[in-house]
């Protein structure tokens, strides 16, 4: 009782002395900084469990624990979700997109912690996934619940979900201008300068809280050892479409696969058939083991001896083919395994596996070439940075994102022309093919995405409850003329719905029909049924606002009846909707 007493006169305090604007600033920046310790102690956690979990252990018994560990994990994921936060929601960027749409930006509490906890025992035990989306989810979470607890508003509040989500990635990845990117390709719908001032402070923040208490071994950087060179230019237009087609693939794969554990009931089924899957997986090809930056590292400086290690092909690094076969089935493989733990109940996100997808392209692409002497060399460093770049942008239907992560990630932008051109050809045969991300595929399905076209936009935003009007008078079906006429005297609208004794909907009297002849007594005994008649169209409570607004177009109607399994709820007008609809536009699109 005493901490709300404290609190309310904080709250009081604050509206006396500090503006909103001021206020927003302020706290983005708490948004920023929360979401950095929260990516602190993600990675730090992860890469110290990797550590105890394998160091000393003997190699030649390495691949079965690889076999063992991503089970355990998932398995102790799925009791911490079952026992100790008991919901099962999705740590994602699209529960985040649905939470935009649906859930007026409000993110369940346990999200700040339930999702760094779950990734780091997932993705601790060697689960074939990214750190990215759980501390994105985690540090939206911490943003729309301190914005919520401040009694912001819708807008507010999603600006600091956004928030928090930039303060995120710029932690993780020390990429503070790809955050923001991020926040502005994917979460939101407009850019203004409410939203970009509290976004660079909360990127900026992140950032800076990682760089000073990250220990630099686990700082995901890049070096870049070769310059562009103009005439590797068609190349890098051949890498896009490649790593178009592969976003292709990765997606569809991980739907498909998400798809398939869904329809398993029983958690154990889940976790013993996900499990056996995964296990198998890296038994065979422990580069699939956790988020793989390690592998991409090792990748860039030619040490193919440490990504092959403890796999069938250990002893083959000097056989061509061998190696086209092993990078090849790692480009096909770990979208494979990141769906299986994540389907299997592990949590965790496809930032990483993404990245890591791409790297292996971008290498493999190099590596044949250069193999058969087509022409020079090309740098095997520098496609594989690009390689990253297109297939993240791609799979994520983000291309600026992919394109200032890479250029930030090697501190420097002497890639940046090929890394636009390859991600933005990867972008367009994406599109060609795959209309929908990721992590917006489910949401489109089901009509809930938000999306940069604000039209669309809008009507996600608006609810047909809010706009049915209920205050028509209506008529009994057995009513006569008389009848009629007392409910007009008593109404101030023109439309009179006719209903049964259980409420269904069977017709419309309209004032314009029956003026000539409601004060012609001889007429009082007409039943109503000769008076009424059929509106053009029904809207259903179920509508969604696109199909109302179609169903207006189609018959040119200014108000529909609205009704529910038949029955009559009331009335929807065009004037209303075109109301509600300048009143939502405002809402979001207001600098």
């Amino acid at each position: 009782m005493a901490t709300n007493t404290r609190w309310r006169r904080f709250l009081i305090w604050r509206l006396r002395h500090i503006n909103n604007q001021t206020f927003i600033l302020i706290l983005s920046a708490l948004v920023g900084i929360a979401s950095g310790m929260t990516a602190l102690v993600l990675k730090t956690a992860v890469y110290r469990g990797r550590e105890f979990l394998l160091e000393g252990i003997n190699w030649s018994y390495q691949n079965y624990l690889f076999f063992l560990y991503p089970m355990i994990g998932v398995g102790l994921t799925l009791l911490f979700k079952k026992y100790i936060i008991r919901d099962f929601i999705k740590h994602n960027i699209t529960s985040l997109l649905h939470a935009i749409s649906k859930r007026n930006s409000i993110v369940k509490l346990h999200k700040t912690y339930s999702s760094v906890i779950g990734s780091i025992i997932t993705a601790g035990f060697g689960g074939s996934i990214g750190l990215e989306s759980p501390i994105i989810s985690s540090g939206a979470a911490i943003g729309s619940n301190m914005a919520r607890n401040f009694h912001l508003n819708y807008k507010e509040i999603t600006v600091m979900m956004a928030c928090g989500a930039s303060g995120a990635i710029a932690a993780i990845f020390n990429t503070p201008i790809a955050a923001i990117v991020f926040a502005l390709e994917v979460l939101l719908i407009d850019l203004s300068r409410f939203s970009l001032i509290p976004l660079l402070i909360a990127s900026v923040s992140g950032a800076i809280t990682t760089k000073l208490f990250l220990d630099e071994d686990i700082l995901i950087e890049f070096a870049i050892n070769n310059p562009f060179v103009i005439k590797d230019i068609p190349f890098f237009i051949l890498l896009g479409i490649l790593s178009g087609l592969t976003s292709v693939y990765f997606t569809r794969v991980f739907l498909w696969i998400e798809n398939r554990f869904e329809g398993i009931r029983l958690l154990r089924n889940r976790l013993l058939v996900g499990g056996l899957c995964l296990g198998v997986l890296i038994f065979y090809f422990p580069a699939l083991y956790g988020e793989g930056y390690n592998m991409v590292k090792a990748l860039m400086v030619g040490n193919l001896e440490e990504v092959f290690q403890s796999s069938l092909f250990e002893n083959s690094t000097d056989v061509w083919y061998m190696v086209v076969i092993f990078i090849g089935a790692m480009v096909f493989l770990k979208v494979i395994a990141t769906s299986i733990t994540i389907g299997a109940g592990g949590i965790g996100g496809i930032f990483a596996p993404s990245v890591f997808t791409g790297a292996m392209l971008g290498f493999l692409f190099v590596y044949v070439y250069n193999h058969f002497q087509f022409g020079q060399a090309l740098s095997p460093g520098n496609f594989t940075l690009v390689g990253m770049a297109s297939v993240l942008g791609g799979v994520l239907h983000a291309p600026l994102t992919g394109i200032f992560l890479i250029a930030e990630i090697t501190s420097g932008y002497e890639l940046i022309v090929p890394l636009m051109l390859s991600t933005t050809i990867s972008f367009i045969t994406v599109k060609s093919l795959q209309k929908e991300s990721i992590v917006t595929a489910q949401l489109a399905k089901k009509g809930e995405l938000i999306t940069h076209n604000k039209d669309q936009a809008v009507l996600r935003f608006m609810q047909l409850s809010k706009v049915v009007e209920t205050d028509l008078k209506s008529i009994n079906e057995d009513a006569t003329l008389a009848d009629l006429v007392k409910v007009i005297s008593k109404s101030k609208r023109n439309i009179f719905p006719v209903l049964t004794e259980e409420g269904f909907l069977l017709g419309v009297v309209l004032l314009d029909e029956v003026r000539e002849i409601m004060f012609n007594e001889e007429m009082y005994t007409t039943p109503i049924s000769n008076l009424m008649i059929m509106p053009p169209a029904s809207i259903s409570y179920d509508d969604s606002m696109e199909v109302v607004l179609r169903k207006f177009t189609k018959t040119g109607a200014w108000n529909l009846p609205v009704i529910d399994n038949g029955k009559y709820i009331g009335f929807v007008s065009k004037s209303k909707l075109f109301s509600a609809y300048r009143q939502h536009l405002v809402e979001i699109t207001a600098d």
